[in-house]
């Protein structure tokens, strides 16, 4: 007798379907209370690119932007900064992943990760840009689908029995005072930096063992 496999879309993800396919349990965590803001030490430069990044945003109203321009003039700038080693950060990712009882697929706006000659081979970090207005949702539960996939791609890599990923989502950015204090976008730069930084490269076959 087969066994039918659900199949699913990051985008038409519900709770009722996350809990459908897992065992659900969130935390409510401060960004201070997992890592102490001295573990990430922002260089001279890194400080300039980012009050760069919030300089282009202050003479306009963000709200009237679309996502596609606020990711390109803040969000995947600081992507790029957080980069170390193999880890890159890359736009617009096919996600595929198979579990025994049910498959996830689609797009993650954007991903940190190890690339194998150019394309990306073993995904990290995720990230969701959340859309505004009418046809907003919210975006955790694409989130949870991508971090799911990721989890997958990663353990088929290297089969062990827990996996660490990250993800984080974006919902809007305002050019208010609160928002574009110095402080506000080194401390996020610092959250990106410090999730790379636990990053632990797989042993793997290369080439030239084979």
């Amino acid at each position: 007798m087969e066994t039918s496999v659900s199949h699913y879309l990051f985008s038409e993800l519900t709770l009722k379907e996350i809990r459908r396919i897992v065992t659900l349990r969130e935390q409510r965590v401060a960004i201070d209370s997992w890592f102490k803001d001295d573990q990430v030490i922002l260089s001279e430069a890194e400080k300039h690119q980012t009050a760069y990044i919030i300089n282009c945003l202050l003479p306009y109203e963000t709200t009237l932007m679309n996502e596609a321009t606020i990711w390109g003039r803040a969000i995947y700038p600081m992507l790029l900064m957080s980069e170390k080693d193999d880890l890159q950060a890359h736009a617009e990712v096919p996600l595929d992943a198979e579990y025994p009882c049910f498959g996830l697929h689609g797009i993650a706006d954007a991903v940190i990760g190890k690339c194998q000659a150019g394309v990306m081979d073993v995904p990290y970090i995720i990230v969701v840009g959340g859309k505004r207005g009418p046809e907003g949702k919210n975006p955790r539960f694409q989130l949870y689908g991508e971090l799911l996939a990721a989890a997958r791609i990663n353990w088929e890599e290297n089969p062990e029995p827990e996996k660490t990923v990250f993800g984080c989502y974006t919902i809007a950015v305002e050019s208010t005072r609160e928002y574009v204090e110095k402080i506000e976008a080194e401390t996020i730069l610092k959250a990106l930096k410090y999730m790379v930084s636990r990053y632990v490269p797989q042993k793997g076959v290369s080439c030239d063992e084979m």
